[in-house]
Formats: C-alpha cells, structure tokens, sequence
C-alpha cells in the first residue's frame, strides 16, 4: 500500500513540477526598446467628407484630411491607406462584407483612382497614417453601386 501511495505522490510532483516550469519560463531574455504611450494629441483626426466622381468605370476617390499639426506639437499626417469592400448586386441583405485594403496613398495626395467592375456594391473607407505606425479611425463609409 506504501509503494502505491508513494508512486501516487511522485507522479502527482512531476506533473505539478512540469506544469511549473512551463508557467515559470522566461522569455528569449531580450527586450525590445521602450515604447511611450499614445498621447490623444499623438493620434491622427480622421478623413472626413469622403466623396467620389466617375468617369466611364474610373472612380476618383477624395477626401478631407482633418487640421494638420506641426510635427513637435502632435499628429502629423504621413499617408492615408484606402479599404474597399465589395458585394454582388444579387447578394444577400445584410450579409458580412471585409474591408481590404488597396494601398497607402503618401501625403500631400488626397485622392486615389481605383477601376470599378460592374454589377458590384462598392463600400470605400479612407484612414490617416501617423508617424511610428499610429492610425486615425476610419472614415464613414462610402457606398458606390456600379450598374
């Protein structure tokens, strides 16, 4: 009876200490440099007034961009990255949809050109880049149906 318990405990050990090294673990041991918080101030406004013309199947994509700061006071804008999702005109009501994105646009540029294909319900979305990666909120949709 001793010989079962004992085999009972030092397996239940092995388990416990195999479950802790996995817990107690360290990283590689290499840290990255530091990284300083999103400030509000550092976050770039959003495009607004998003607007389109076309002509034949090209579609010209425009947009406001909000106030631009200097670079030592705040956001600045860099570039600004165009999202298009699309449905077919027989699709379903009300099903998902994805955004893709179709390429940054750099700064001062305000407008990006983009072919249509017909019988498509187009949904476009515009969204300012910062420096260090920091990203605006999208735009209000933009809604194209392309006969």
């Amino acid at each position: 009876m001793n010989r079962i318990f004992e085999r009972i405990v030092i397996s239940v050990l092995i388990v416990f200490w195999g479950a802790g090294i996995l817990f107690v673990t360290p990283g590689c041991g290499k840290k990255g440099p530091p990284v300083a918080p999103i400030r509000d101030a550092d976050i770039p406004a959003a495009p607004t007034n998003l607007k389109y013309t076309l002509k034949d199947r090209n579609l010209t994509l425009s947009w406001i961009c909000g106030p631009l700061q200097d670079q030592e006071q705040g956001a600045k804008v860099e570039a600004f990255e165009i999202f298009m999702a699309t449905k077919p005109l027989d699709g379903c009501q009300g099903c998902p949809f994805i955004f893709k994105s179709l390429g940054v646009v750099p700064m001062p540029g305000k407008s990006f050109v983009y072919t249509l294909d017909k019988d498509l319900h187009y949904y476009f979305r515009v969204q300012a880049l910062g420096h260090g990666n920091i990203k605006s909120k999208v735009s209000d949709t933009l809604y194209i149906e392309f006969p």
